[in-house]
């Protein structure tokens, strides 16, 4: 098997050589990853820059594993590679380990998420996977653990069509419970946006913290890892919403 690795937090992030070295047992890895952080980017591909790729020695690189680094999105790592510039075509899109959580409506804006929804054309399912914590040590090793037992099980039997977003406490192995399907929750609107000024006295603003959450009850992707569970939420890029097709047509021939 051969396995394409990308993130959102950089090439030189922690998050992404755990996961390399974690997958370098169990499958050929390639790793194209943004040049620099890409948070929040979502699916964004880059239309009005060229794309410059460049080789870059790495420590996984003496195991051989080719890295690279683009000055691009983690779509743009993802697309480049599935058109035409790898030799050999990966089987699987593994995109992480992510520096904190993708839970409920952080998939909109996860650019972790957008590179995994990038390799929904192999026939293996993509996985975005997150070490969920946001301060102190960061537990990578054990969802590097995680996902490569993932990648075993999907080898072994996949879901067609289907884009796994995984997100595993950050704590040590022995402390996971086991992993737990889970759908996603939802958060409130974000915190209010911080108003500053630059250091020459103009206007800037700072996004706002994501929002509390508003749905974390049974069932729900937040309270899987609130548990001590890996969150195991399976998706599709298909929007639309299917049961209120009817509903939507009779409201429009109502409204003429």
């Amino acid at each position: 098997m051969h396995i394409l690795i990308t993130n959102d937090d950089g090439v030189f992030a922690p998050g992404i050589i755990a996961l390399a070295e974690g997958l370098k047992s169990v499958a050929k890895v390639t790793v194209i990853a943004p040049d620099r952080n890409r948070s929040g980017v979502s699916s964004s591909i880059s239309l009005e820059m060229p794309l410059r790729l460049q080789e870059t020695p790495m420590r996984g690189s003496d195991a051989g594993i080719d890295w690279y680094q683009l000055n691009g999105t983690p779509a743009d790592c993802v697309k480049l590679a599935l058109s035409g510039f790898l030799n050999e075509m990966p089987d699987m899109v593994v995109s992480g380990i992510n520096a904190g959580a993708n839970l409920g409506d952080d998939v909109v804006y996860s650019g972790t998420v957008g590179g995994a929804i990038e390799g929904r054309f192999l026939k293996l399912p993509p996985i975005a996977v997150s070490c969920v914590g946001e301060h102190g040590h960061m537990y990578y090793d054990t969802a590097a653990q995680i996902t490569a037992d993932l990648v075993k099980r999907v080898a072994a039997k996949s879901f067609e069509g289907v884009i796994l977003n995984v997100n595993v406490p950050n704590v040590t192995s022995e402390k996971i419970k086991g992993m737990m399907v889970s759908r996603q929750g939802d958060r409130h609107s974000s915190e209010p946006m911080m108003p500053t000024e630059d250091g020459r006295g103009r206007r800037i603003y700072w996004i706002g913290e994501a929002g509390k959450i508003s749905d974390g009850g049974e069932g729900t992707d937040f309270h899987a890892v609130r548990q001590g569970y890996v969150s195991v939420t399976p998706m599709h890029v298909d929007l639309t919403l299917h049961d209120k097709i009817n509903a939507t047509q009779h409201w429009l021939e109502g409204a003429i």
